[in-house]
């Protein structure tokens, strides 16, 4: 076996590097504005061209206190929101007075189900509270494996104020191509925020 010498002159003395194009690159596709709306449907834009879609959730405020944003997925172009799922979920949590908590949260997942998936929980209502963080969904047009996703958010919760922050992850459970999703809070509305829709190169 060959012993490699490392020396300082492979990068101060080359002329040329090569490169890889796009890979790991977000293209942005579209941006989603809730306004006192009951759901944010994105019934374009996911198709075959990306393998990956990341949601970007900017300042999510819901219009009634201690509500959850949760999401439900298409395969036929959003006239039904009602794949099966199977999630888990888990938070870590800090209020303001100190109290903590890390926790499997079993009451927020799914088992087999068609319900709407929560991404957080029992987010506050006050003017300056909110949820944002972001959701991966991996090859939705894929027609041979189970869609999966999962999610990352930080949420100001109603009881005693604090911070938590979320991790869900999961599939749906179908071989159909996913063509449209949709995003809602467990009961009332989504008062205001911002959903970026990104492709992955």
């Amino acid at each position: 076996m060959s012993i490699v010498k490392l020396n300082n002159r492979g990068v101060k003395d080359a002329t040329a590097f090569g490169s890889i194009t796009g890979l790991g690159n977000l293209v942005f596709i579209s941006r989603s504005t809730a306004s006192s709306s009951s759901s944010v449907n994105i019934t374009s834009g996911i198709n075959s061209t990306y393998k990956e879609y990341i949601f970007f959730f900017n300042n999510i405020h819901p219009g009634t206190d201690a509500k959850s944003l949760q999401f439900n997925l298409s395969a036929d172009s959003g006239s039904n929101y009602n794949v099966t799922k199977t999630t888990s979920f888990f938070r870590a949590q800090h209020t303001e007075g100190g109290a903590s908590v890390f926790e499997y949260v079993a009451g927020d997942d799914l088992a087999q189900s068609t319900a709407s998936a929560n991404i957080s929980n029992l987010c506050g209502a006050d003017n300056d509270q909110c949820v944002s963080g972001y959701l991966h969904l991996f090859e939705p047009s894929s027609t041979t494996f189970v869609k999966h996703f999962m999610s990352v958010v930080n949420s100001t919760f109603t009881d005693s104020d604090g911070s938590a922050n979320l991790y869900m992850g999961g599939y749906g459970n179908t071989t159909s191509a996913i063509d449209a999703i949709q995003f809602s809070m467990s009961s009332g509305n989504i008062d205001s925020g911002t959903i970026d829709m990104y492709g992955v190169l």
